[in-house]
């Protein structure tokens, strides 16, 4: 029985010894510049090694693209919650949708290791910013302060931050302010958590209007991608053409996956729930985008 535990033992330690060789030393992805995924939508890849390991994701979309339609979660009630949490891709597959990121920042969470965190998939939680699917109001917001903001999507698909005619917003998700008038929202002050690189996403707008920017940088990967500060978020929209911007829900939440063969999802990124890479977190809700396939 001891020479066994010894042997369980002695596995055990190599497993973890060859896991934290990997984790440490992952092999890049290859850059990626401008690849069309569907009708009116590309993907981008960016490696960066300065000021940190960084690995960005962009998927550009043209709105005036034919077929372009978008979703954000719909209201599924559970127990006095406005959703029932569920991943990233869980989200694209129920709703046959071609890409989609994680959404507004939500209650209850927590984190304390790969068994011990909240949500799992089918517990209640609650957006806190204002959210709308399809027309219906889901939440007006329960946690707004002066850095919350949303961006606001009708039925003919115009984008916006600013808020139109309640009637005519037809999607809306919340998030942080980000930029404005391509510039940056300085009014963060030193908040520790912005100021540390993390994963993050953003959706943004150009100055024209008529092209959205979902963008997600991979962290918490070490050597591999550490994250961004919200400062050098700014930097990096504005770099890419963004000129309006809203900061979603990052960290472990972060994701971005697109539909691949017969609709089952892929992920563009890494995510990073309970320090496991490419495991996704259950959230609240999403920001989902419907498009053609080519032709």
């Amino acid at each position: 029985m001891r020479r066994l535990l010894l042997y369980l033992l002695i596995a055990s330690l190599i497993l973890a010894g060859g896991y934290g060789l990997w984790y440490n030393n992952r092999p890049l992805p290859q850059p990626m510049n401008n690849q069309p995924l569907f009708e009116g939508i590309t993907y981008r890849r960016e490696i960066r090694h300065q000021p940190r390991p960084i690995i960005l994701h962009v998927v550009t979309v043209d709105l005036d693209a034919p077929g372009i339609g978008f979703l954000v979660t719909p209201k599924d009630a559970l127990a006095g919650f406005d959703y029932q949490a569920r991943t990233t891709s869980q989200f694209l597959q129920a709703f046959n949708l071609q890409v989609a990121v994680n959404g507004d920042f939500f209650d209850p969470w927590r984190d304390n290791g790969p068994w011990d965190y909240y949500p799992h998939v089918g517990d209640g939680v609650n957006a806190r910013g204002y959210t709308v699917s399809r027309g219906e109001v889901v939440t007006q917001g329960y946690a707004p302060d002066e850095h919350s903001a949303a961006v606001y999507i009708t039925a003919d698909n115009r984008v916006t931050f600013e808020a139109p005619e309640a009637a005519d917003i037809y999607n809306a998700v919340s998030g942080l302010t980000l930029l404005r008038d391509g510039a940056y929202n300085a009014s963060w002050g030193d908040d520790a958590y912005l100021q540390q690189p993390h994963p993050r996403t953003v959706v943004a707008l150009d100055q024209t209007g008529r092209t959205l920017l979902l963008m997600v940088v991979d962290g918490r990967q070490p050597n591999y991608s550490e994250g961004i500060t919200l400062p050098e978020l700014a930097e990096l929209v504005i770099e890419l053409g963004g000129y309006d911007a809203i900061n979603l829900d990052g960290g472990g939440s972060a994701t971005l996956v697109m539909a691949g063969e017969n609709g089952e999802p892929v992920q563009l990124g890494s995510a990073i729930h309970t320090r496991i890479p490419a495991r996704e977190r259950p959230v609240a809700n999403h920001l989902g985008i419907y498009a053609e396939t080519h032709h």
